[in-house]
Order: structure tokens, then sequence, then C-alpha cells
């Protein structure tokens, strides 16, 4: 079998099906908001939480049964029911039209696989096994997780302000590859590595204004 190909899928604003009304669905249909997606909820019945999230306008709930027709518009679908038949549909008709599905507890029907992700702001860090153990995949997951604390969000959050600084006003090439080196150096690393965030920040400010880009205009 084939490796898969990981990506970072960005579906805020896209409009993607859950088909399923249970608590899988439900952690599924949160995990789609979470990423900013619109949703749309086919099932007959629905968990409280997902009643509750419908009756606030945050997804579109449409209680019936699976049609193909509710694929209109959508460029992400899982199947989430505890029907296989159901499933099955869910699956054949999306793979048709040429979507990206996921059908849960049973990989081998989707065309993608959805990892155990450790968020820490704008860092994630996502761990799959390709369908073969989501078990491990959440048990790596729990290890990252105290690898790596919320305070890495921060640290995320400063250099990616930095780096946007650093492509403006930085023309030279080398240049900006070493400035940008620089700020994510061994010593930082290692200060991440120990906990001390606050000096890792630091330095990283220090490299950046220390970096010897062009002359800045000081009068503005």
């Amino acid at each position: 079998m084939a490796r898969s190909y990981p990506v970072s899928l960005n579906i805020e604003n896209r409009l993607c099906l859950v088909v399923g009304g249970g608590q899988v669905a439900e952690r599924k249909v949160g995990s789609l908001l979470e990423c900013g997606a619109n949703v749309r909820l086919v099932s007959p019945s629905v968990t409280e939480g997902l009643r509750r999230l419908a009756s606030e306008g945050r997804v579109e709930h449409i209680a019936d049964c699976y049609r193909k027709e509710y694929l209109e518009g959508v460029v992400l679908v899982v199947g989430a029911t505890d029907d296989d038949g159901v499933n099955a549909r869910v699956s054949a008709d999306s793979m048709e039209r040429g979507l990206l599905v996921n059908v849960v507890d049973d990989p081998p029907r989707g065309n993608f696989y959805v990892p155990a992700v450790v968020r820490r702001g704008p860092l994630q860090i996502a761990v799959s096994t390709g369908g073969k153990s989501p078990l491990l995949a959440r048990k790596i997951k729990e290890q990252l997780e105290e690898m790596f604390p919320e305070e890495y969000g921060g640290v995320a959050h400063l250099v990616g302000e930095l780096r946007e600084k650093v492509i403006r006003e930085v023309e030279d090439p080398l240049e900006k590859e070493r400035l940008l080196s620089s700020m994510l150096d061994d010593c930082t690393m290692d200060l991440l590595k120990t906990g001390r965030f606050d000096l890792a920040k630091e330095r990283i400010r220090n490299a950046y204004l220390g970096g010897g880009s062009k002359p800045q205009d000081r009068s503005r």
C-alpha cells in the first residue's frame, strides 16, 4: 500500500458534511468547527450537544436520512454513522464526485485519514498510522502533549510575526534566510526544550533586532 501524503487542509468557510448524529459525529463536528468550517449535519436524530449547536446556528442540521443530494456544494465528507450500509453509500457517492471522504472506524472506505493532533496555537503536531492503529497515534499524541506545553503557541505566534516583518523588510534572499535561521538556532531550541520560554522569546527578538538587515528609516 502506498504511503499517504500528509497535508494541512484549509477548510475555513468551506462546507463540510458530517453524516451521523452520535457522539462520534459530535466530536467530528467539533473538530471541523475549530478549523472554521461551515458544517452540514445529516441525521434523523442527534445528541444534545449537536442539537444545541444547531439551535445556535453553528451547524446546518438536516433531520433526514442520508441522500446523495446533500453532497451538493461540499468539499469534505465524514461518514460517522453506526450503519455500515449508509457509510458505504456515503463513501461511494463522495468518491464518485472526487470529494475528500473519511469513514470513521473504516479507513479503507475513505481517501484520507484524520490524525491525532496536538494544537498549541498556530503550532500543530499531527500523528498518523495510516489508519492502522488510531490507539497508537493517540498514545503518541499524549506523549507529545507533555513534551510541547501550551507556551509553544506563544513562541509560534512570535516567530510568525517576526517572520512576516523579515519578509517585508529584507530584500537579500541569503540575508533573509540567515536572519530567519538565527531566530531558532540551537541555543534557542535548547531553551525551549528546557522550558525557559521567556528567555527563548527574548533571544528570538534579539536575533530579529540585531539581524543586520538593511538600515531602516528611523524617522518614522
